[in-house]
């Protein structure tokens, strides 16, 4: 199926995952909205996504676990989009802690970032995703069903993303409206405060979840890849 012509949004997407997927699609034809909490890296990105691929990108900052400013966000998509056909859920961050030591607004921001926002998204996006059919894919990862220690409230977090898509996959499919999420391992990006690193390359590329993305939007409407898990094919010994 093509992609060309159609709204999307990626959340996060000022680096890493969320900007590669921004890229992909805007190669693909799409009109894209991107939003992340720093403004000028945003808007630098923006700039130069609009540059390279000659798509339309449009820049909004928005922190995901507001519920405030996620309404305005999908407000914006309605006036400046015009729409909203794809929601990338991708916007997260990682606090690794043992329970003892994690404070409590640091499980307070990993539970608003990583579940509450994907909530805020699709409450408010449903209404527009609905229209003329949709397509939401919640960017998790593999610590959605692995657990490891001092990863209490991030797991926690992907645990439960895990049982909102599966839920709102099954309340929504009869709209038109299809989702999915994808389980990422590990990844070679800027996610935990690291550099990504030709020592890591053995890790995925964020080019790697964009093109699992991509590839699972195009899928024929009759076909639903609701749950996708990526691993690094050779992880060290």
């Amino acid at each position: 199926m093509s992609l060309k012509g159609k709204k999307a949004l990626v959340t996060g997407a000022s680096k890493g995952i969320g900007l590669a997927v921004a890229e992909k699609l805007l190669r693909e034809g799409c009109e894209v909205a991107v939003s992340a909490r720093t403004e000028g890296e945003l808007k630098e990105q923006a700039e130069r996504l609009a540059r390279e691929t000659g798509g339309r990108v449009l820049a909004r900052t928005c922190d995901v676990g507001e519920a405030r400013q996620v309404r305005r966000l999908m407000e914006f998509c309605r006036q400046e989009l015009g729409g909203l056909q794809v929601l990338i859920n991708n916007a997260g961050i990682g606090i690794f802690r043992p329970v003892q030591d994690l404070a409590v607004e640091d499980w307070d921001r990993t539970i608003a970032t990583n579940l509450s926002g994907v909530f805020y998204c699709c409450h408010y996006a449903l209404p527009l995703l609905k229209l003329s059919g949709g397509f939401i894919i919640n960017i998790s990862s593999l610590a959605g069903k692995n657990a490891f220690p001092g990863g209490a409230a991030y797991n926690a977090s992907k645990f439960a993303l895990t049982g909102f898509s599966e839920a709102l996959m099954q309340e929504v499919r009869h709209d038109d409206v299809r989702v999915a999420y994808v389980m990422p391992g590990s990844v070679n990006t800027w996610f935990r405060g690291s550099t990504p690193s030709e020592e890591e390359s053995w890790k995925l590329a964020a080019e790697d979840v964009a093109e699992v993305v991509v590839d699972t939007l195009k899928r024929d409407p009759r076909c639903l890849t609701s749950r996708i898990e990526m691993r690094p094919s050779k992880p060290p010994q």
